[in-house]
């Protein structure tokens, strides 16, 4: 009976997803960040030592536009820079290694936070803490890819924004519990629960082995070989065990009339190790700028679209500072309504995760996601555009906005970051994959430095989509003209651009082991006839398991 690594399940795989959910949960602290510290600035216990007393403000005071920026800009610029240089340090450290690192800084970072009344001091820490982020994100999301079985790498690395979303609203759930005092404990509190997750997760690498195919490509072959035997367990024997056949053979993987079945685990290894051994025949030493040269260019170019496509459907416009903006407006439950709005995301997220696995491929599911967020901007720009002061209007552009957050979080964002890492050769991933983080960075940045620009009266006087939901709840400012949507037709032209380019550029790679996928780009192979090519390094790594169990028994 011939097996295949696909006929194994998540159960069979158990070891594995767990191990990569241990770390995968660096990216609930990105999360917890984004939703925590956003709110932090509506705090009147975080505007009296940041911020300036003011008669005007419900809460009694008010922060400088300079200070907001830089609390939020200088984590972006951490996160940006750290990212940048992830591919140098991988040099010299493995993923777990990196994960470590990014613990420690992470722990300075917030003790610098927690025990200053300084804003410059706070800005070194929000620097440190967006450096420990960019780490975070980058090796934990290369590791779970480089780990995963072919067929399972979707859900595991799409467990990045499963753990996202967790930590926003974790975030979220803790500064409601604690926006109402007034002490400096209002903020220090969310600050030190960003202690929680790379305290679990320092402990947590210590049972976790590094990436088999980092270890490869140092050198470090027995590492390598024990290290894939820790992520796959005993069950892939418990499983081979059932199929049968004598352990001896020839060189046509037979004696007498005894047929050798190499293992799962032979087979997975061979294929790792010739793949490896042809990327450093063909390609040599590793050199950052091979990321733009011959066959990678291609690859690094598409890992970059990916990465932007996120911040190209809009998700930054509609997520920055939405708690403080909510609290500015006379939103009773500004909290409570984030905490909703993460909620529809992570369902979202949880739907997703089953549909790259169960029924739809990558290209799919992200052309899916992008028409989706690109037909609820629409639907939100003409329903202002229509009637801009009417209750339905009000009414509809909070409703698409929780479809978009569903949609997003549960196609774009849960399929971004698996294809992204898949999309690179092992080679090169920390360069290219980091540096396209890096990019999302600055396009989030980006965003949310423009949108100002859009919005603001003495602009172009866009006035914020928020402002609709502000009427719709009640809130002051209930005569405004709802025009906010008006934004929203720039993000659906980018989201139908996107979709053009998942459709004629993004080849469908469900069920390929990166060693596969490397044979398909090196051939050059048209994106639409990525499934149906046939590949060889399969045949050949299971061929070279077979001698090599055969060499064995004979040895016996």
């Amino acid at each position: 009976m011939d097996q295949t690594l696909s006929s194994t399940t998540l159960w069979q795989n158990r070891k594995c997803l767990l191990l990569c959910c241990l770390v995968s949960m660096a990216n609930m602290q990105y999360g917890f960040d984004l939703a925590a510290v956003g709110s932090l600035q509506a705090m009147p216990g975080f505007l009296k030592v940041f911020g300036y007393p003011s008669p005007d403000s419900d809460t009694g005071y008010a922060i400088d536009s300079t200070v907001q920026q830089l609390i939020t800009s200088l984590l972006t610029l951490g996160s940006f820079v750290s990212s940048l240089v992830a591919g140098f340090f991988s040099s010299y450290l493995g993923r777990r290694q990196a994960l470590w690192l990014a613990c420690i800084v992470n722990a300075v970072a917030c003790g610098i936070q927690i025990g200053t009344s300084s804003a410059g001091v706070l800005y070194l820490g929000r620097l440190l803490l967006g450096f420990a982020n960019g780490f975070l994100v980058t090796f934990s999301n290369i590791y779970t890819a480089e780990a995963a079985p072919a067929h399972m790498r979707g859900v595991m690395v799409a467990l990045f924004a499963y753990w996202v979303n967790i930590g926003s609203i974790m975030g979220a759930v803790v500064d409601n519990k604690t926006k109402e005092r007034m002490d400096a404990l209002s903020y220090r509190i969310p600050l030190a629960c960003l202690y929680v997750v790379p305290a679990l997760l320092f402990v947590a690498l210590f049972f976790v082995p590094e990436s088999p195919r980092w270890l490869l490509h140092r050198g470090k072959e027995g590492a390598a070989r024990k290290a894939l035997e820790q992520l796959r367990g005993s069950s892939y024997a418990k499983l081979l065990a059932t199929t049968g056949g004598d352990d001896s053979g020839d060189e046509n993987g037979s004696v007498g009339s005894t047929t050798v079945i190499p293992s799962l685990l032979e087979v997975e290894w061979a294929e790792m190790v010739k793949g490896v051994e042809e990327e450093k025949r063909t390609q040599g030493d590793v050199a950052a700028l091979d990321m733009f040269r011959g066959v990678e260019l291609r690859r690094t170019i598409l890992c970059y679209c990916m990465i932007g496509c996120q911040t190209a459907s809009g998700v930054w416009f509609l997520i920055g500072y939405q708690t403080y903006f909510f609290t500015v407006c006379g939103i009773a439950k500004a909290f409570e309504f984030s905490i909703m709005n993460t909620c529809f995301g992570f369902l979202g997220v949880n739907i997703g995760m089953y549909a790259i696995r169960e029924w739809l491929g990558r290209r799919s599911i992200l052309m899916l996601g992008a028409i989706a967020c690109g037909l609820c901007q629409l639907a939100s720009a003409i329903a202002a555009s229509v009637s801009p002061n009417s209750l339905q209007t009000g009414q509809t552009l909070v409703a698409f906005t929780a479809l978009f957050m569903f949609f997003y979080n549960g196609c774009v964002g849960a399929a971004s970051y698996p294809v992204a890492t898949e999309l690179v050769s092992s080679r090169l991933r920390a360069w290219t994959v980091g540096t396209a983080t890096s990019l999302g960075y600055l396009l989030a940045w980006l965003v949310n430095f423009c949108t100002p620009y859009f919005i603001n009266p003495e602009h172009l006087n866009w006035v914020s989509g928020h402002d609709v939901i502000v009427c719709f709840l009640g809130g002051p400012g209930t005569d405004r003209i709802m025009q906010g949507a008006r934004y929203g037709y720039i993000w659906t032209a980018s989201n139908f651009l996107c979709v053009v380019f998942f459709y004629f550029f993004m080849p469908e790679m469900k069920g390929r082991s990166l060693e596969e996928l490397d044979e398909i780009f090196a051939a050059r192979v048209p994106a639409r006839k990525f499934e149906s090519y046939q590949c060889l390094i399969r045949e050949a790594a299971h061929l070279d398991a077979v001698n090599a169990k055969a060499g064995k028994k004979e040895e016996h």
